[in-house]
């Protein structure tokens, strides 16, 4: 479709002042980045050399001040392993150069692995962890028996959904205080395959929630950074959502908790019968 300005073509001045203009944002969102990624990195660093320098200056010759100061290290380390990982992770998604393996992932199997895999650290807080499945009748049951669960399966890749429940159910628990409950659940609706992830925690401010999903956006920055988070799980969970054609909703209240609902295309039958048995039960 061509440019129309003032009934003709654009002059070059006005691609010009355009190409300006984007490139001075682009520059502007380099810059933020960089400095984002600076911080990260120089506070588990800071902790990191400031533990090391006090064993060297003789801590270590003492039992309990050396096991403290250890701690001390390998946490911040856990830290800056996990942050590195979650920025190539990014990185490999908003590149493109990510491979997805796209086929039909059963969402009743994918939660029941996420929710085990979280299940110790809920119990540590004394938070109530429920998965709720469909009760065929519009509602929801808690899960009791997995052989009478209802299939439903989204075209999508399966380590992928795992990563974004795994994000999702990491941040509910961070936020939720002790004996809050986290509850999970999948549903259809409009033709998507549903995974939806609510608690009862501190909620989100009404202002914050259009920047949740940017890189290192935090709405409580020491609080965050206490909890060990690295400020990249949201936008993680925005980008593989869409790069599987996908679309991630919130609603949050402050006080009253926080849900997020993923939605995925359906699995159509068309879709089982293309691949081999094998794949359907990855």
């Amino acid at each position: 479709m061509r440019l129309v300005w003032r009934g003709r073509t654009p002059p070059a001045r006005f691609w010009s002042f355009t190409i300006r203009r984007n490139c001075a944002r682009l520059e502007q969102i380099r810059q933020e980045f960089v400095g984002n990624v600076s911080h990260e990195l120089k506070t588990p660093l800071s902790v990191i050399k400031a533990s090391v320098e006090t064993l060297l200056d003789g801590a270590a010759d003492d039992a309990n001040y050396r096991d403290s100061f250890l701690k001390r290290i390998e946490e911040q380390a856990d830290r800056l392993h996990a942050l590195i990982l979650d920025l190539l992770s990014l990185n490999r998604i908003e590149s493109g150069t990510e491979v997805f393996d796209f086929q039909p992932v059963p969402l009743a199997t994918v939660v029941l692995s996420a929710v085990d895999r979280q299940r110790g650290r809920a119990e540590a807080k004394k938070q109530n962890l429920l998965v709720m499945v469909p009760d065929g009748r519009g509602g929801f049951q808690p899960f009791r028996d997995a052989t009478a669960m209802p299939d439903l399966f989204a075209w999508a890749d399966v380590d992928a959904v795992s990563q974004i429940l795994d994000n999702l159910i990491d941040n509910a628990l961070k936020y939720t205080p002790e004996k809050g409950t986290i509850t999970v659940r999948w549903f259809a609706s409009g033709g998507n395959a549903c995974l939806q992830v609510e608690d009862t925690g501190i909620g989100i401010p009404q202002a914050d929630l259009p920047r949740i999903f940017e890189r290192f956006y935090r709405v409580d920055k020491a609080r965050s950074r206490e909890l060990g988070g690295t400020g990249l799980g949201l936008a993680i969970v925005k980008h593989l959502t869409q790069a599987m054609r996908g679309s991630v909703q919130v609603r949050s209240e402050i006080g009253a908790g926080t849900t997020f609902t993923v939605s995925l295309p359906l699995a159509s039958s068309s879709e089982f019968f293309a691949l081999p048995s094998s794949k359907l039960h990855r």
